[in-house]
């Protein structure tokens, strides 16, 4: 496929099988599953193909339950579980070889004012501009990586990620777990909020569990680690246009029992809080 035609959008524009029942194609991102962020978006681009008009979504909560596989397509099966006066919910399951990968229960709201006050602030962090893109990394060392890694690198490409504080791979120091991350979709975007939050969950799984692993000094190359997505949830406050900057603040308050606890932010430039996440995953050093 060449690079011009991948496109996120097309990642999230679903097969209509029947009324309820979607089907989405997969991108091998080089990782050792599926990537939990396309599951997510298309899961939420399957409810919102099931929504009343001008209802958008306010939060959604997902469970991991088996590892995806990147070759093939995932379905998508969507349960009306209620529309109200002001308030819409779906309950969407994923589906690979007949069994259930992963569950989505997800809340739409017909937009209405109310009681307004932020109290997050945004970090202080350099000018996206001034900030390396992540890719670039892997563009610089490209022979010294896998061929699988060199194949998916065009899957990575229509998001410009760029992480303030990069972390060595290879050789990760111990550090605080905290991660600031500059995020834009590549391709010209229509102004559906839809859209925009689809792919929003998607980007929200980027280098995100991973800031757990920052305290201990440990590569996710590591062979003895094992790392996976065990639930995801995450809010949308305003709406905002995936073509301009957002910085993902995340840190990792806790880890333990072989899990690792993940909490994130997106602001806009203007320091606007437009969306939430929280993740829990397992974190688990095997062997000696």
């Amino acid at each position: 496929m060449k690079q011009d035609t991948i496109k996120l959008a097309n990642l999230l524009s679903l097969e209509t099988i029947e009324q309820g029942l979607y089907r989405g194609l997969s991108w091998d991102l080089g990782f050792r599953a599926l990537f939990g962020g396309q599951v997510m978006g298309q899961a939420l681009a399957a409810a919102q193909q099931t929504m009343p008009e001008a209802r958008n979504c306010h939060s959604f909560h997902s469970y991991f339950l088996l590892p995806g596989d990147a070759n093939l397509p995932v379905v998508y099966d969507v349960e009306n579980v209620r529309d109200g006066r002001s308030f819409s919910t779906r309950r969407i399951k994923a589906i690979q070889n007949g069994k259930n990968i992963f569950y989505m229960t997800a809340s739409f709201q017909h937009p209405e004012e109310g009681l307004s006050h932020q109290a997050a602030e945004m970090p202080q962090v350099p000018a996206p501009e001034g900030v390396e893109p992540d890719i670039k990394f892997y563009e610089d060392c490209y022979d010294q990586i896998s061929e699988r890694m060199r194949e998916a690198l065009s899957y990575h490409r229509p998001l410009d990620i760029r992480t303030v504080q990069p972390i060595d791979i290879a050789n990760p120091q111990k550090c605080a777990p905290v991660r600031q991350i500059w995020m834009r979709a590549q391709e010209a975007l229509t102004d559906s909020i839809g859209l925009q939050q689809a792919m929003l969950a998607y980007a929200s799984d980027y280098h995100f569990l991973a800031t757990s692993l920052q305290p201990h000094g440990i590569s996710v190359r590591n062979r003895q680690l094992r790392m996976a997505t065990i639930d995801h949830a995450m809010w949308f406050h305003r709406p905002f246009h995936f073509n301009e900057w957002l910085l993902y603040s995340a840190e990792s308050p806790f880890s333990g029992g072989a899990r690792g606890l993940v909490r994130g932010q997106f602001f806009n430039q203007k320091g606007e809080l437009v969306a939430s996440t929280m993740q829990e995953g397992l974190m688990r050093k095997v062997g000696d």
